[in-house]
């Protein structure tokens, strides 16, 4: 009697042998394979030489230990650091807490919100460069508009906005929440629509009013997609450049600066490109973690936010 017709003790358990995966390239032979070649290598070469050569050069100009001891010696890294915290902390939180908040108002069937939603996507539509001169512009405390309708219509002379720290500092972390939180209130109002409208219903059948709907069933089921957006806002906003550089232009006396900006200040300015790049991945120890807890958070939750 052979193995596969021997009988199995009832109750017996069968040892569990996961199933081998074939390699990609089985069943591939002659012309196939060379397609496939073919197509694969000009993507591996683009990847090669813009991601991999870049972060390997600039992981080579900043290695030397020495640039780091004159980064963190020089005062105007400091503040950099404390700016760029700030930033990232009051921006991404801000910004995503107006996301949610808007994305159940746009959620509403009227036609006129319809025609203000697409109002409301202009700015994330606009070129990043035009969009931050006119808020630089706008907020000039001689010729802006912003000062000049003050003094046309109350007769009061407005603040010099960038010629201060923290107002300068609060105008670059506006100008930022301004130009992104439309992307973001999209991306919730898609995270809102595909909650089912049956839970809803069910909810208000228990006489559940819109607070409890909320907290009983919009955030449980949004806080995944929340989190995650968070973390991925967070990533952009340590390398966000254009802000603070259209807005403030780091100003007053680089006082606004950020990482990002630094960098480039220290590369270009300065001609000190290998102390930019290490003021640039000063960033890794904060942002490394973080994009490996945005990846596993995304592995657990199986692509499905």
């Amino acid at each position: 009697m052979s193995l596969s017709q021997r009988a199995i003790p009832a109750g017996a358990v069968l040892p569990f042998r996961p199933a081998r995966r074939k390699p990609w390239h089985i069943g591939l032979l002659g012309p196939d394979y060379a397609w496939a070649l073919a197509f694969t290598l000009p993507y591996t070469a683009i990847f090669l030489f813009f991601v991999v050569y870049p972060i390997g050069y600039g992981l080579w100009l900043g290695g030397d230990p020495k640039l780091y001891a004159e980064l963190f010696t020089d005062p105007r890294y400091a503040g950099a650091v404390v700016n760029t915290l700030l930033y990232v902390g009051i921006g991404v939180n801000v910004k995503m807490f107006l996301a949610f908040l808007l994305s159940g108002f746009f959620m509403r069937k009227r036609w006129w919100i319809k025609a203000l939603l697409v109002v409301f996507i202009l700015p994330w539509a606009t070129p990043a460069l035009p969009a931050f001169i006119s808020i630089h512009w706008f907020l000039d405390g001689h010729w802006g508009l912003l000062n000049n309708l003050l003094y046309w219509l109350f007769g009061i002379d407005g603040p010099v906005y960038l010629n201060s720290h923290w107002t300068g500092l609060a105008c670059n972390i506006s100008a930022y929440i301004w130009k992104n939180l439309p992307f973001w209130t999209i991306i919730m109002l898609a995270g809102r629509m595909a909650v089912p409208q049956e839970l809803y219903e069910a909810a208000s059948v228990d006489g559940a009013g819109s607070l409890t709907r909320f907290w009983n069933v919009t955030f449980p089921l949004m806080a995944n997609l929340y989190f995650v957006c968070t973390l991925l806002d967070t990533v952009f906003a340590l390398g966000e450049f254009n802000a603070t550089y259209f807005v403030s232009g780091g100003g007053p006396a680089m006082s606004t600066e950020v990482l990002a900006t630094l960098g480039i200040r220290y590369a270009f300015t300065l001609s000190l490109p290998r102390l930019g790049v290490a003021a640039v991945m000063s960033a890794l120890p904060l942002l490394v973690p973080l994009v490996i807890l945005l990846m596993r958070k995304l592995r657990m939750s199986e692509g499905q936010l």
